[in-house]
């Protein structure tokens, strides 16, 4: 008995670190201990993810090897059980920051979609909904320099105060500005608010983003073709017109109606049936790989471009045009912020099958906001344009911390 009850102390001093009496040392395993990094478990927007400081990682080039198993990848059940990761694409994402050098930027910021059963890192594009989440971490981490010059009233109105952070996406080499409401001495990020988002439950503090400058965010153009729309031909034969549009992320555009599906609605048109047709599925990932090709890209790239399929209707008054969009393979719930930027924008350029669908004509100056409706809800996206040009697209967004600690791998 008393061996069995020595026995029990050593064990209880091995999972909770107690140090031993005699030597003072913990009996913390040194395996366990330096198989982990800090971080935090944030959502942003629609989605959730890592969110990892750059000095907590080995290099770059080593990211492969601590990742992936972070996020429980690869799983060739597309589960994710044994990491952080949700076993779906807007769930299996990773943001990395750190200060920035730059002199119109405050962080520098990387973002990593890790494959779920495969394990690939995915740099190519940015994430919409996590950059929300970056500003407010950044913030509260201490990772920005001059805070008190970034502080200001959001408004008489408002009563609050908002902070301002200017963010540097290294995947995308384009600075985001991200506005947000802090409180408190010293000032931190505050989630509370009456702002509801659709796709997320309650009301939280509105985020701001605004993505300066968006066009040719990979391909150095906004419609990487010089076309409005293109007749992409596909492996079988077949052809298809798609809008080719490089706004925050590229995006192939197509019409449902092109498809052959006829009469589609939002009752009979969802992820959950897109995700059960097999052919559909096969269809749109041979569309995608062809405006990949005809953009410049690398078409066996999963997260650039992404497929948009636009609705021929909006099926409400107060929505200018309706979507569903796949990442990853995977028919989305809501839609990808990145590609909701990038439709508001296509939707604004004359032409295209976006403008052609919503039956506008691009403003030669001032904004061109779009309410965008996707299976979770709808979106606005304002558009700053002058002489032609998109100077911005603003969009608002919520975040919260979920946890914070260390992630083993």
């Amino acid at each position: 008995m008393r061996r069995l009850a020595h026995y029990c102390q050593a064990l209880r001093r091995i999972v909770h670190g107690i140090p031993d009496a005699k030597s003072g040392v913990k009996s913390v395993s040194t395996l366990t201990a330096h198989h982990s990094f800090p971080a935090l478990f944030v959502r942003g927007g629609t989605s959730n993810g890592l969110i990892i400081q750059r000095r907590h990682l080995p290099p770059q080039e080593q990211w492969h090897t601590v990742l992936p198993a972070a996020m429980g990848s690869p799983d060739s059940y597309g589960r994710q059980l044994n990491g952080m990761g949700g076993g779906i694409s807007s769930t299996s994402k990773i943001c990395v920051l750190a200060p920035s050098t730059r002199p119109d930027a405050d962080i520098d910021f990387t973002f990593v979609q890790v494959g779920i059963k495969d394990g690939v890192l995915d740099l190519a594009g940015n994430c919409g909904n996590m950059s929300s989440a970056v500003g407010p971490v950044a913030w509260d981490e201490g990772l920005v320099a001059d805070r008190a010059s970034k502080v200001q009233d959001a408004g008489e109105t408002a009563g609050y105060r908002e902070a301002l952070v200017r963010v540097f996406n290294t995947n995308t080499s384009k600075i985001v500005h991200s506005r947000f409401r802090v409180n408190g001495d010293p000032p931190a990020y505050c989630h509370e608010g009456d702002y509801e988002m659709d796709g997320v439950p309650g009301t939280q503090s509105r985020i701001t983003l605004s993505f300066l400058n968006p066009a040719g965010a990979k391909t150095g153009k906004a419609l990487p073709t010089g076309n409005a729309v293109d007749l992409l031909t596909l492996p079988d034969g077949s052809q298809i017109k798609a809008s080719l549009v490089d706004v925050s992320n590229p995006g192939v555009f197509v019409r449902i109606d092109d498809l052959g599906i006829e009469n589609p609605n939002t009752a009979t048109f969802t992820p959950q049936a897109v995700e059960s047709d097999s052919t559909l599925k096969t269809r749109l990932e041979a569309i995608r790989q062809a405006g990949a090709a005809r953009m410049g890209l690398d078409p066996k790239t999963e997260s650039v471009p992404k497929i948009v399929l636009l609705f021929p209707e909006s099926g409400s008054a107060d929505i200018d045009i309706r979507c569903l969009a796949l990442s990853m393979g995977q028919a989305h719930k809501a839609v990808p912020l990145t590609l909701a930027l990038c439709l508001g924008a296509a939707a604004n350029m004359p032409g295209t099958l976006a403008a052609q669908v919503r039956g506008m004509k691009l403003k030669s100056g001032g904004s061109g906001s779009v309410v965008i409706g996707h299976p979770s809800g709808t979106v606005e996206i304002g558009a700053t344009i002058e002489d032609g040009q998109i100077v911005s697209a603003d969009l608002l967004r919520t975040a919260r911390v979920l946890m914070k600690g260390e992630v083993f791998y």
